[in-house]
């Protein structure tokens, strides 16, 4: 029991030299993902003219659901000649496993889509055995813009609490830092990815915003207001709080995705975003902020 104790201390001891040593040679992990990740970004920009994939709820189309069991693969071979830009996915049932209904989603009108669909089954669609909904472009586009400016405000705000929390520029920079290479590299990974974002995504990346900030808090309130210790341990202390709780947030998330890819798409692009914001979450808060935050205590003597 001692050993273990001793060696528990010994490997505290070694990482903190090491850390001592190399912590801001660290950063260059995180600048260099950042850097890749704003020229994909911009290269995405310049071939399609926005950040993000939009998905027909974003830019207008016709969403068609046909209950049945259904082949989404095969419908969209015979289709997509006839349709523009079609995409189908399928929907079972959570407890049986059984396929319910295929989703198919285009850029075409309502009208299109109902008589296309109809020559394609050999039946009529009505509310029974379908359902059909159409979103007009410029509906869409405002709604979107709505959306980023949620986004937005939500961004700036907790940027102002942050800073009336710590007073001070450096540390509450170094959250909002944090807190945007978050969202910066997971729209970076959803692009490519390939991955449309609906209006569920957009709210995803409003909630990311929230699990960002918690973590880089909790280790900027421990090394700056507490004078128990050193100030290696007070960050290995946060390292281990904050560890634990991302680590459950994760876990958590990830079942979620796992349950809800069957039977909601919604669900399932919300746990997509926030699970790797999350993953990010971890280099950004454990390299990036805690590399900034060392930087500023020892400068200061904190």
């Amino acid at each position: 029991m001692e050993e273990q104790t001793e060696n528990k201390i010994s490997f505290k001891e070694k990482f903190g030299k090491f850390h001592d040593k190399y912590y801001k040679h660290m950063l260059i992990l995180p600048i260099v993902i950042m850097l890749l990740c704003a020229f994909y970004l911009f290269s995405f920009y310049s071939k399609t003219g926005d950040f993000i994939n939009k998905d027909i709820s974003l830019t207008g189309g016709t969403s068609a659901t046909i209950y049945g069991n259904f082949d989404s693969d095969k419908i969209k071979a015979d289709l997509s000649g006839k349709f523009n830009e079609i995409e189908t996915r399928e929907i079972y049932d959570f407890a049986t496993r059984e396929k319910k209904a295929v989703i198919i989603e285009t850029e075409s009108s309502g009208t299109e889509v109902k008589k296309i669909l109809e020559e394609y089954l050999g039946y009529e669609l009505n509310g029974d055995n379908s359902s059909i909904e159409f979103t007009g472009p410029l509906l869409s586009k405002s709604f979107y813009n709505q959306l980023l400016f949620s986004v937005l405000i939500a961004f700036v705000l907790m940027g102002l609490v942050v800073f009336i929390m710590f007073r001070t520029f450096v540390p509450s920079a170094a959250i909002i830092i944090s807190a945007f290479a978050d969202i910066f590299m997971t729209l970076a990974l959803v692009d490519i990815l390939g991955i449309k974002i609906s209006s569920a995504g957009i709210v995803a990346f409003l909630m990311l915003i929230g699990y960002s900030v918690d973590t880089d808090i909790l280790l900027t309130n421990r090394v700056l207001k507490s004078s128990d210790g050193f100030l290696n341990g007070r960050i290995f202390g946060a390292f281990k709080t904050g560890m634990t709780m991302t680590l459950a947030a994760v876990a958590s998330v990830a079942i979620a995705l796992f349950i809800s890819m069957s039977f909601s798409v919604v669900l399932a692009q919300i746990f997509s975003v926030l699970l790797m914001g999350l993953v990010f979450d971890i280099l950004n808060t454990w390299v990036t902020n805690v590399s900034l935050i060392k930087w500023y205590a020892l400068k200061n003597k904190i």
